[in-house]
Protein backbone atom coordinates (compact mmCIF):
# COMPACT_ATOMS: atom_id res chain seq x y z
CA UNK A 1 0.00 0.00 0.00
CA UNK A 2 1.00 3.64 -0.33
CA UNK A 3 1.73 5.53 2.90
CA UNK A 4 3.70 8.48 4.26
CA UNK A 5 6.06 7.54 7.07
CA UNK A 6 7.81 9.73 9.63
CA UNK A 7 11.55 9.36 8.96
CA UNK A 8 13.20 12.76 8.87
CA UNK A 9 12.12 16.03 10.43
CA UNK A 10 11.98 19.36 8.69
CA UNK A 11 10.10 21.06 5.84
CA UNK A 12 6.96 19.76 4.21
CA UNK A 13 8.73 18.45 1.10
CA UNK A 14 10.08 15.58 3.22
CA UNK A 15 6.61 14.01 2.95
CA UNK A 16 6.89 11.40 0.20
CA UNK A 17 4.87 8.29 -0.55
CA UNK A 18 6.38 4.87 0.16
CA UNK A 19 5.20 1.37 -0.67
CA UNK A 20 4.55 -0.70 2.45
CA UNK A 21 2.84 -4.02 3.15
CA UNK A 22 -0.87 -3.74 3.77
CA UNK A 23 -1.58 -4.13 7.50
CA UNK A 24 -3.51 -7.06 8.91
CA UNK A 25 -6.20 -6.50 11.56
CA UNK A 26 -5.23 -7.93 14.92
CA UNK A 27 -7.60 -9.19 17.62
CA UNK A 28 -10.42 -6.73 18.12
CA UNK A 29 -9.32 -4.62 15.17
CA UNK A 30 -10.84 -3.53 11.87
CA UNK A 31 -9.01 -2.98 8.58
CA UNK A 32 -10.30 0.19 6.94
CA UNK A 33 -9.81 1.08 3.30
CA UNK A 34 -9.19 4.81 3.61
CA UNK A 35 -11.37 7.23 1.67
CA UNK A 36 -9.98 10.39 3.30
CA UNK A 37 -7.51 11.33 6.02
CA UNK A 38 -7.73 14.59 7.91
CA UNK A 39 -4.70 16.88 8.16
CA UNK A 40 -4.18 18.35 11.63
CA UNK A 41 -1.79 20.82 13.24
CA UNK A 42 -0.42 17.90 15.25
CA UNK A 43 0.83 16.34 11.99
CA UNK A 44 2.83 19.47 11.22
CA UNK A 45 4.32 19.55 14.71
CA UNK A 46 5.24 15.86 14.39
CA UNK A 47 6.91 16.53 11.03
CA UNK A 48 9.05 19.20 12.66
CA UNK A 49 10.18 16.69 15.29
CA UNK A 50 8.26 17.94 18.33
CA UNK A 51 5.34 15.50 18.63
CA UNK A 52 6.46 11.87 18.45
CA UNK A 53 3.88 9.07 18.25
CA UNK A 54 3.06 7.36 21.55
CA UNK A 55 4.93 4.09 22.24
CA UNK A 56 3.64 1.33 20.00
CA UNK A 57 1.81 3.66 17.61
CA UNK A 58 2.33 3.61 13.85
CA UNK A 59 5.13 5.73 12.40
CA UNK A 60 2.80 6.62 9.53
CA UNK A 61 1.41 10.14 9.85
CA UNK A 62 -2.28 10.81 10.39
CA UNK A 63 -4.71 10.92 13.33
CA UNK A 64 -8.10 10.39 11.65
CA UNK A 65 -9.62 8.70 8.63
CA UNK A 66 -12.90 7.73 7.07
CA UNK A 67 -13.46 4.67 4.92
CA UNK A 68 -14.95 1.21 4.58
CA UNK A 69 -14.28 -1.81 6.81
CA UNK A 70 -12.89 -4.53 4.53
CA UNK A 71 -11.55 -7.06 7.08
CA UNK A 72 -12.41 -8.02 10.64
CA UNK A 73 -9.89 -9.16 13.26
CA UNK A 74 -10.57 -12.00 15.66
CA UNK A 75 -13.12 -11.02 18.28
CA UNK A 76 -14.35 -7.89 16.50
CA UNK A 77 -18.03 -7.53 15.66
CA UNK A 78 -18.53 -9.25 12.28
CA UNK A 79 -21.53 -7.03 11.50
CA UNK A 80 -19.10 -4.12 11.02
CA UNK A 81 -17.74 -5.69 7.83
CA UNK A 82 -18.61 -3.45 4.88
CA UNK A 83 -19.66 -0.51 7.05
CA UNK A 84 -18.46 3.03 6.48
CA UNK A 85 -16.70 4.26 9.65
CA UNK A 86 -14.55 7.07 10.95
CA UNK A 87 -11.50 6.16 13.03
CA UNK A 88 -9.55 8.04 15.69
CA UNK A 89 -5.88 7.11 15.46
CA UNK A 90 -2.59 7.61 17.29
CA UNK A 91 -0.96 7.30 13.85
CA UNK A 92 -1.43 5.50 10.53
CA UNK A 93 -3.92 7.68 8.66
CA UNK A 94 -1.80 8.88 5.71
CA UNK A 95 -2.19 5.54 3.96
CA UNK A 96 -4.47 3.50 1.72
CA UNK A 97 -5.34 1.15 4.60
CA UNK A 98 -5.22 1.30 8.38
CA UNK A 99 -5.78 -1.31 11.10
CA UNK A 100 -7.50 0.13 14.17
CA UNK A 101 -9.25 -1.09 17.32
CA UNK A 102 -12.97 -1.35 16.70
CA UNK A 103 -13.82 0.80 19.72
CA UNK A 104 -11.74 3.63 18.27
CA UNK A 105 -14.21 3.91 15.37
CA UNK A 106 -17.73 5.24 14.94
CA UNK A 107 -20.34 5.01 12.20
CA UNK A 108 -20.70 8.06 10.00
CA UNK A 109 -23.43 10.47 11.10
CA UNK A 110 -26.52 9.75 9.03
CA UNK A 111 -26.44 11.56 5.71
CA UNK A 112 -22.76 12.58 5.80
CA UNK A 113 -20.69 11.54 2.79
CA UNK A 114 -17.69 9.35 3.48
CA UNK A 115 -14.99 11.69 2.16
CA UNK A 116 -16.19 14.72 4.14
CA UNK A 117 -16.26 12.54 7.26
CA UNK A 118 -12.48 12.14 6.98
CA UNK A 119 -12.15 15.53 8.65
CA UNK A 120 -14.61 14.91 11.45
CA UNK A 121 -13.59 12.60 14.28
CA UNK A 122 -10.28 14.02 15.55
CA UNK A 123 -11.69 17.53 15.78
CA UNK A 124 -14.98 16.30 17.23
CA UNK A 125 -13.30 14.10 19.87
CA UNK A 126 -10.94 16.97 20.76
CA UNK A 127 -13.83 19.39 21.18
CA UNK A 128 -16.01 16.93 23.07
CA UNK A 129 -13.33 16.18 25.66
CA UNK A 130 -12.33 19.83 26.01
CA UNK A 131 -15.85 21.22 26.21
CA UNK A 132 -16.26 18.77 29.09
CA UNK A 133 -12.99 20.01 30.64
CA UNK A 134 -14.14 23.62 30.33
CA UNK A 135 -17.45 22.79 32.00
CA UNK A 136 -19.65 23.55 28.98
CA UNK A 137 -22.95 21.70 29.15
CA UNK A 138 -24.32 19.80 26.16
CA UNK A 139 -27.77 21.08 27.20
CA UNK A 140 -28.08 24.59 25.67
CA UNK A 141 -30.48 25.68 28.40
CA UNK A 142 -27.72 25.32 30.98
CA UNK A 143 -25.36 27.62 29.01
CA UNK A 144 -27.68 30.62 28.95
CA UNK A 145 -25.80 33.88 29.43
CA UNK A 146 -22.36 32.27 29.13
CA UNK A 147 -19.64 32.99 26.59
CA UNK A 148 -16.68 31.33 24.87
CA UNK A 149 -13.50 32.73 23.33
CA UNK A 150 -11.93 30.58 20.60
CA UNK A 151 -8.31 31.42 19.86
CA UNK A 152 -7.85 30.85 16.12
CA UNK A 153 -11.36 30.70 14.75
CA UNK A 154 -10.83 29.98 11.05
CA UNK A 155 -9.11 26.58 11.12
CA UNK A 156 -10.55 23.11 11.46
CA UNK A 157 -10.84 23.07 15.25
CA UNK A 158 -11.70 26.76 15.51
CA UNK A 159 -14.54 26.73 13.00
CA UNK A 160 -16.08 23.63 14.60
CA UNK A 161 -15.67 25.11 18.08
CA UNK A 162 -17.61 28.20 16.98
CA UNK A 163 -20.39 26.08 15.50
CA UNK A 164 -20.59 23.88 18.59
CA UNK A 165 -20.59 26.88 20.89
CA UNK A 166 -23.38 28.63 19.03
CA UNK A 167 -25.45 25.44 18.89
CA UNK A 168 -25.02 24.98 22.64
CA UNK A 169 -26.30 28.47 23.39
CA UNK A 170 -23.03 30.32 24.01
CA UNK A 171 -22.03 33.77 22.87
CA UNK A 172 -18.82 33.13 20.92
CA UNK A 173 -15.82 35.36 20.27
CA UNK A 174 -13.00 34.24 17.99
CA UNK A 175 -9.60 35.63 17.10
CA UNK A 176 -8.35 35.73 13.51
CA UNK A 177 -5.51 37.34 11.56
CA UNK A 178 -7.13 39.02 8.53
CA UNK A 179 -10.33 40.66 7.41
CA UNK A 180 -11.11 37.68 5.18
CA UNK A 181 -10.82 35.33 8.13
CA UNK A 182 -12.85 37.67 10.29
CA UNK A 183 -15.62 37.63 7.68
CA UNK A 184 -15.52 33.81 7.68
CA UNK A 185 -15.67 33.65 11.47
CA UNK A 186 -18.59 36.09 11.49
CA UNK A 187 -20.44 33.87 8.98
CA UNK A 188 -20.23 31.06 11.54
CA UNK A 189 -21.91 33.22 14.17
CA UNK A 190 -18.93 34.46 16.20
CA UNK A 191 -17.84 37.97 17.08
CA UNK A 192 -14.47 38.21 15.25
CA UNK A 193 -11.40 39.87 16.78
CA UNK A 194 -8.54 40.67 14.38
CA UNK A 195 -5.57 40.18 16.70
CA UNK A 196 -3.24 42.01 14.31
CA UNK A 197 -5.29 45.18 14.75
CA UNK A 198 -6.93 44.75 18.17
CA UNK A 199 -5.93 43.51 21.60
CA UNK A 200 -8.31 40.63 22.25
CA UNK A 201 -8.18 41.13 26.03
CA UNK A 202 -9.29 44.74 25.63
CA UNK A 203 -12.06 43.81 23.17
CA UNK A 204 -13.39 41.11 25.49
CA UNK A 205 -13.48 43.52 28.40
CA UNK A 206 -15.31 46.13 26.33
CA UNK A 207 -17.78 43.70 24.75
CA UNK A 208 -18.66 42.05 28.08
CA UNK A 209 -18.81 45.27 30.13
CA UNK A 210 -15.77 44.18 32.10
CA UNK A 211 -17.15 40.75 33.04
CA UNK A 212 -14.97 38.61 30.77
CA UNK A 213 -15.80 35.29 29.13
CA UNK A 214 -16.66 32.07 30.92
CA UNK A 215 -14.61 29.74 28.73
CA UNK A 216 -11.48 30.00 26.56
CA UNK A 217 -10.24 27.33 24.13
CA UNK A 218 -6.65 28.18 23.23
CA UNK A 219 -4.26 26.74 20.63
CA UNK A 220 -1.54 29.40 21.03
CA UNK A 221 -0.11 28.61 24.46
CA UNK A 222 2.48 30.58 26.41
CA UNK A 223 2.35 34.05 24.82
CA UNK A 224 -1.42 34.28 25.37
CA UNK A 225 -1.49 32.89 28.92
CA UNK A 226 -1.61 36.16 30.85
CA UNK A 227 -4.09 37.85 28.52
CA UNK A 228 -6.27 34.73 28.53
CA UNK A 229 -6.37 34.72 32.33
CA UNK A 230 -7.22 38.44 32.40
CA UNK A 231 -10.05 37.79 29.89
CA UNK A 232 -11.86 35.25 32.09
CA UNK A 233 -14.96 35.97 34.11
CA UNK A 234 -15.31 34.97 37.75
CA UNK A 235 -14.94 31.16 38.01
CA UNK A 236 -13.97 31.02 34.33
CA UNK A 237 -12.04 28.18 32.71
CA UNK A 238 -9.15 28.10 30.23
CA UNK A 239 -8.10 24.96 28.35
CA UNK A 240 -4.87 25.03 26.33
CA UNK A 241 -4.85 22.45 23.51
CA UNK A 242 -1.94 23.73 21.41
CA UNK A 243 1.39 25.51 21.68
CA UNK A 244 1.62 27.26 18.32
CA UNK A 245 3.10 30.34 20.01
CA UNK A 246 5.39 28.47 22.41
CA UNK A 247 5.18 26.51 25.69
CA UNK A 248 6.08 29.12 28.32
CA UNK A 249 4.09 31.93 29.86
CA UNK A 250 3.59 33.80 33.15
CA UNK A 251 0.80 32.71 35.49
CA UNK A 252 -0.29 35.13 38.24
CA UNK A 253 -1.74 32.90 40.94
CA UNK A 254 -2.53 35.95 43.06
CA UNK A 255 -4.93 37.12 40.34
CA UNK A 256 -6.45 33.67 39.91
CA UNK A 257 -7.15 32.70 43.52
CA UNK A 258 -9.85 35.24 44.46
CA UNK A 259 -11.52 34.79 41.08
CA UNK A 260 -11.48 30.98 41.34
CA UNK A 261 -10.13 30.53 37.81
CA UNK A 262 -9.22 27.17 36.29
CA UNK A 263 -6.42 26.40 33.81
CA UNK A 264 -5.87 23.04 32.13
CA UNK A 265 -3.64 21.76 29.35
CA UNK A 266 -4.87 18.68 27.48
CA UNK A 267 -4.04 16.40 24.58
CA UNK A 268 -5.97 13.59 22.94
CA UNK A 269 -3.46 11.45 21.07
CA UNK A 270 -1.62 9.91 24.02
CA UNK A 271 -4.67 9.11 26.15
CA UNK A 272 -5.30 5.43 27.00
CA UNK A 273 -7.45 3.59 24.47
CA UNK A 274 -10.18 2.99 27.05
CA UNK A 275 -10.42 6.70 27.76
CA UNK A 276 -10.62 7.55 24.06
CA UNK A 277 -13.29 4.87 23.62
CA UNK A 278 -15.39 6.59 26.32
CA UNK A 279 -14.94 9.94 24.57
CA UNK A 280 -16.11 8.42 21.28
CA UNK A 281 -19.13 6.79 22.93
CA UNK A 282 -20.16 10.13 24.43
CA UNK A 283 -19.56 11.86 21.13
CA UNK A 284 -21.86 9.45 19.32
CA UNK A 285 -24.53 9.87 21.98
CA UNK A 286 -24.43 13.64 22.51
CA UNK A 287 -23.12 15.20 19.28
CA UNK A 288 -23.63 12.81 16.34
CA UNK A 289 -27.39 13.61 16.20
CA UNK A 290 -26.54 17.28 15.49
CA UNK A 291 -24.47 16.25 12.46
CA UNK A 292 -27.18 13.85 11.31
CA UNK A 293 -29.82 16.62 11.51
CA UNK A 294 -27.63 19.12 9.66
CA UNK A 295 -27.36 21.47 12.64
CA UNK A 296 -23.61 20.83 12.51
CA UNK A 297 -21.46 20.12 9.47
CA UNK A 298 -17.81 19.63 8.54
CA UNK A 299 -16.32 22.65 6.80
CA UNK A 300 -13.89 21.27 4.22
CA UNK A 301 -11.37 23.79 2.92
CA UNK A 302 -9.59 21.65 0.33
CA UNK A 303 -8.47 18.14 -0.54
CA UNK A 304 -5.22 16.81 -2.00
CA UNK A 305 -4.10 13.42 -3.32
CA UNK A 306 -2.01 11.54 -0.77
CA UNK A 307 1.07 12.13 -2.95
CA UNK A 308 0.56 15.89 -2.47
CA UNK A 309 0.69 15.78 1.33
CA UNK A 310 3.52 18.33 1.23
CA UNK A 311 1.24 20.86 -0.48
CA UNK A 312 -1.48 20.16 2.08
CA UNK A 313 0.94 20.86 4.94
CA UNK A 314 2.17 24.01 3.21
CA UNK A 315 -1.40 25.30 2.90
CA UNK A 316 -1.99 24.74 6.61
CA UNK A 317 1.34 26.34 7.55
CA UNK A 318 0.51 29.40 5.45
CA UNK A 319 -2.73 29.82 7.39
CA UNK A 320 -4.72 29.97 4.16
CA UNK A 321 -7.28 27.33 5.07
CA UNK A 322 -10.85 27.82 6.24
CA UNK A 323 -11.86 24.54 7.82
CA UNK A 324 -10.45 21.06 7.28
CA UNK A 325 -7.81 19.91 4.79
CA UNK A 326 -8.13 16.33 3.55
CA UNK A 327 -5.81 13.80 1.90
CA UNK A 328 -7.34 11.33 -0.57
CA UNK A 329 -5.38 8.10 -1.15
CA UNK A 330 -5.66 6.50 -4.57
CA UNK A 331 -7.70 3.31 -4.40
CA UNK A 332 -8.67 0.47 -6.67
CA UNK A 333 -12.37 1.02 -6.97
CA UNK A 334 -13.88 3.18 -4.21
CA UNK A 335 -13.28 3.15 -0.48
CA UNK A 336 -16.88 4.20 0.18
Amino acid sequence: MQAIVEEEHGPADLLTVQDLPRPLPGPGQLLIQVAAAGVNQADLVQRRGFYPPPPGASSIYGLEVSGRVIEIGEGADPTLLGQERVALLAGGGYAQYVAVEADQTLPLPAGMDCVTAGGLVEVAATLYSNFQALGISFDPALNAGKSLLVQGGSGGIGSQAISWGRLLGLEVFATCSSQDKCDYVASLGARPINYRQQNFRQVIREETAGRGVDFILDTVGGPYLEDNIKSLALEGSLVVIGLQGGPKGTLNLGYMLPRRLKVQATSLRNRPLAQKARILAGLERDIWPFYASGQLDVRVDSSFPLAQAAQAHQRMEAGEHRGKILLLPEQEGTAC
